[in-house]
């Protein structure tokens, strides 16, 4: 039980255990955020598939998607969704640019959508545990 009047639930700021502040840039982004950030890239990977196509882009859009995301991630360490939403992954080094295989496992695992559903206790996906990422604000 806890005495001090704060709830259990507010035992320790998401991303603490990472070194992340609670709020403001530089802590893990809410969830909500994370999945506009995903519908808005997937939206550009169908519209880049449809246009390469030349018409319903169906198992193409995947494709695009994953070539977007990880190429994006590894250039400019974030996804075009999470530059609009002023979103970033963060490395576990600071400073570093995203390695490549941290940017393909990590597209691939979040391609299969479930493991980006299975959040821990820091608000980071199963994706980005397993690689050692978080996305957090950047502004």
């Amino acid at each position: 039980m806890v005495r001090d009047g704060s709830s259990p639930s507010q035992g320790r700021a998401r991303g603490a255990a990472l070194g992340l502040p609670a709020e403001g840039p530089g802590s893990i982004a809410p969830f909500g955020t994370r999945a506009v950030a995903f519908v808005v890239d997937a939206l550009l990977a169908a519209v880049v598939a449809a246009a390469v196509v030349q018409g319903i882009p169906q198992n193409w859009s995947l494709l695009s998607f994953g070539l977007i995301t990880a190429v994006s991630l590894v250039l400019v360490g974030r996804t075009p969704g999470q530059a609009l939403l002023k979103l970033q992954l963060a490395h576990p080094r600071q400073g570093e640019r995203v390695a490549v295989w941290r940017a393909v496992v990590r597209t691939a695992l979040l391609m299969l959508l479930v493991p980006a559903l299975v959040v821990d206790s820091d608000g980071r996906g199963l994706h980005d545990r397993l690689t050692s990422t978080a996305v957090i604000r950047s502004t």
